[in-house]
């Protein structure tokens, strides 16, 4: 059973979604703020986090600024259509995914599967395959143990960045147009926009690059997409 943290201000939605959520067999959390729901966090195992953007006592970005400080766990923002800002913002800083208000059952219930499966792909034992070790120049990435390091140094990847880089380690030189990359990492998720694949190149890059405004590795093929250079 997964532990699902659902943290909104609004107790209709927040009841709403454990609805949905129970359903599936999840167990679900409840917040009503920020403050709220990194205290959960700190006491409970959670392996996923559904967060609104705007809440009183401490709000959705400032809540995963924080979290990120600590935890990689797979967070979803939940957000209204007119949020675009709030979306980038909060990709930006280190969530996943978003689902828009008023939801989709089908498309929440996609997106928390394909978060819930990645997250426990990079965090537990090695699949069946074996080992496999990538490099790229200070780029090591061991799919065994789901471990990237940066000139010996572990880096911090969330499981949706792990997955990117993985697809273009695995092709170096290949270029895959967001389109791809988007079909190959939320392949059982439908939903969504290409525009999410751009967001989590560049955290990537701030990530694996020493200038992430002139990269070594992580290259854009202008009107193309992005490929990583041996």
């Amino acid at each position: 059973m997964y532990n699902i943290l659902v943290c909104d201000d609004e107790r209709d939605i927040v009841s709403a979604l454990r609805i949905y959520l129970t359903s599936e067999g999840y167990k679900v959390y409840e917040a009503y703020n920020g403050e709220e729901a990194l205290a959960l966090i700190e006491k409970k195992d959670i392996h996923l986090v559904l967060m609104d953007v705007m809440m009183p006592v401490m709000d959705g970005i400032t809540a995963m600024v924080k979290l990120r400080e600590k935890s990689n766990v797979p967070v979803i923002m939940l957000t209204a259509k007119s949020e675009d800002t709030d979306k980038v913002l909060g990709l930006n800083i280190g969530a996943d995914d978003y689902v828009t208000k008023p939801f989709n059952p089908v498309e929440l219930q996609a997106r928390v599967k394909s978060q819930l499966r990645r997250y426990m792909q990079l965090g537990g034992a090695a699949q069946a395959g074996g080992e496999e070790t990538l490099v790229i120049g200070g780029i090591e990435l061991d799919d065994s143990t789901k471990e990237v390091r940066l000139d010996g140094e572990l880096v911090a990847l969330t499981p949706t960045e792990y997955d990117i880089l993985k697809l273009l380690m695995e092709n170096p030189g290949k270029v895959y147009s967001p389109s791809q990359i988007y079909a190959a990492v939320w392949h059982d998720n439908p939903y969504g926009t290409e525009n999410t694949v751009a967001v989590h190149i560049r955290h990537l890059r701030e990530k694996l690059e020493y200038n992430p405004a002139e990269p070594r590795y992580l290259k854009a093929v202008w009107g193309r997409g992005y490929k990583i250079i041996p």
